[in-house]
């Protein structure tokens, strides 16, 4: 029988564990951070970081085929899987390498540039996520696409991220702190 007996109080809010979401979602929620990162420094330092996009391009490649491996059971889809991905990110990584190359480095500020690697790195990941039909990387592309606009609109890049940090901080800080004091 998998029912709760009918005397154990069953709460809505104990199906969902904060630590738990964190465990099972933590490569995607890292590709996020780590390109809005790469976004928020470049606009501040003015300076473009080419090495970190065209790593980060290849890692989120990684979490790709690591996030579809346990669905493949035969050498051939794992192959299949590896080498696709692989030929993928190597055209996303191109195109990137592309908008460093000096005539196209001279027509955009650091800005811009930024954000176009951005723009790169999110359609990458987005057809990414369609190519091993993982809903969980579309959606971290459309992230990244939807973040274009509200970083290009924002002067203050620097002041952006402390205030997202500070609500991150302030709505997952009560999760952590609620089980540390059930456990004491």
């Amino acid at each position: 029988m998998t029912d709760a007996p009918p005397d154990t109080p069953h709460h809505e809010a104990s199906r969902f564990s904060l630590r738990g979401f964190l465990l099972r979602e933590w490569p995607y929620l890292l590709v996020l951070a780590l390109a809005l990162f790469g976004v928020a420094y470049t606009s501040f330092s003015r300076a473009p970081m080419t090495l970190y996009w065209i790593v980060l391009a290849p890692l989120i490649g990684l979490i790709c085929v690591v996030s579809r491996w346990p669905d493949t059971t035969t050498k051939e889809q794992r192959t299949r899987l590896i080498v696709t991905q692989a030929l993928h990110w190597a055209a996303v990584v191109l195109a990137m390498h592309l908008m460093f190359v000096g005539d196209v480095r001279t027509m955009m500020n650091s800005d811009a540039s930024a954000l176009a690697e951005l723009i790169l790195l999110s359609l990458g990941t987005f057809t990414a996520g369609v190519h091993i039909a993982s809903w969980r990387v579309c959606l971290v592309g459309m992230i990244l696409a939807g973040g274009v606009p509200a970083i290009a609109w924002l002067e203050q890049s620097a002041l952006f991220i402390l205030l997202v940090v500070v609500v991150l901080i302030a709505i997952i800080a009560p999760f952590f702190l609620r089980d540390r004091w059930r456990k004491a």
